[in-house]
């Protein structure tokens, strides 16, 4: 690989079909790299339609549970995206979860590193701090995860941080609650989906009282924190966590943003109480300090590039935007399937 942090390279992004993976391939593909798309596709590899005019992307289905260091062979860099999202996901089959979020990550961050692939970027989550005590958490504050989801993402971190050497520098990008517009759509996310539910309702509920704090941050931008550690000398980010994100808000603000963001009549409720303990809010001081990143797109930006979508019918709320449910139906299917054979039936 070049010295020169902006020259081409050539690199691995896994979960490339995914929420984020769809638009940070096309931007890397944008910015002159050379992209290998490692993915199960769960989601299809239409997120990745027209993502390639200059033909510099490849694409590999295939499972980080199964990754070998000869698929990393000619790879510069991995940007590790792949996993189960989210909390709620996680929680479908926290067995599961640990396989591909921690399990799957470690082997990838392994295997890259005896491939010889220099650089190594895992896409983690604010989740990790859980319920924090205090504001503006920053990266050296104590983590306290509550979620199948979390917690193996903090393992992965664990694993990956503890194969830094001169040869192989691994970062960690904590990144906040996303919103935005993407190839993969996703409406399980706050945002997005109070948006959906005002468009589609009328209405927003916000649940819990609504004073959980969350950080947030446009996909676009997690795409651009990306590409400054890239861009960035190895030793300025190797064995660093930073944490990525545009600012914090309480949900019942966000659904107030919402309301007097969109041009139609929206009415918002709050509903006194929910299970979700997450209440957590991040400092971004350190991404801007060390790397000279600054997210840009505000809340109230994403709102109306979502609203336009869904009125121009860029975006559909069909059932792979619901992470949870998709994910359910999959391995509902393949429950099904097994029972099927173990019973000596061909479908």
């Amino acid at each position: 690989m070049s010295t020169d942090p902006n020259s081409q390279s050539t690199i691995l992004v896994s979960g490339a079909g995914g929420y984020i993976g769809s638009v940070l391939t096309r931007e890397l593909l944008a910015a002159g790299h050379r992209v290998v798309a490692f993915d199960r596709f769960f989601f299809g590899r239409e997120t990745l339609d027209g993502a390639d005019p200059g033909g510099k992307l490849s694409i590999v289905q295939k499972d980080i549970r199964d990754v070998e260091p000869a698929d990393l062979q000619g790879v510069d860099i991995v940007c590790d995206l792949a996993a189960l999202s989210n909390d709620p996901s996680g929680e479908i089959d926290p067995g599961l979860t640990h396989a591909i979020n921690h399990a799957g990550r470690q082997r990838l961050s392994a295997a890259a590193k005896r491939a010889g692939v220099r650089r190594y970027i895992l896409s983690s989550s604010c989740s990790v701090y859980g319920a924090g005590e205090t504001l503006d958490l920053s990266e050296d504050a104590p983590t306290a995860p509550l979620t199948a989801y979390a917690e193996s993402s903090l393992r992965a971190e664990h694993d990956a941080m503890a194969l830094a050497d001169a040869g192989f520098s691994p970062t960690v990008l904590r990144n906040a609650t996303v919103f935005g517009v993407s190839p993969r759509m996703r409406f399980d996310l706050v945002i997005n989906l109070m948006t959906l539910h005002a468009v589609e309702r009328g209405h927003i509920t916000v649940m819990g009282g609504g004073r959980q704090w969350r950080p947030l941050v446009h996909v676009r931008d997690v795409a651009r924190a990306f590409r400054a550690v890239i861009d960035a000398p190895a030793e300025r980010v190797s064995g660093q966590v930073f944490n990525v994100g545009l600012c914090n808000m309480q949900i019942r603000s966000l659904a107030f943003i919402v309301r007097e963001t969109l041009p139609i009549p929206v009415t918002v409720a709050i509903a006194p109480d929910d299970a979700d303990r997450r209440n957590y809010s991040i400092s971004f001081a350190k991404a801007r300090a060390r790397l000279g990143f600054v997210a840009t797109t505000g809340i109230e930006d994403g709102v109306r590039e979502i609203y336009d979508a869904l009125k121009y019918g860029r975006v559909e709320s069909g059932p792979k935007t619901v992470t949870v449910g998709w994910y359910r139906s999959i391995l509902d299917a393949k429950r099904l399937i097994s029972a099927v054979e173990l019973n000596g039936r061909v479908l």
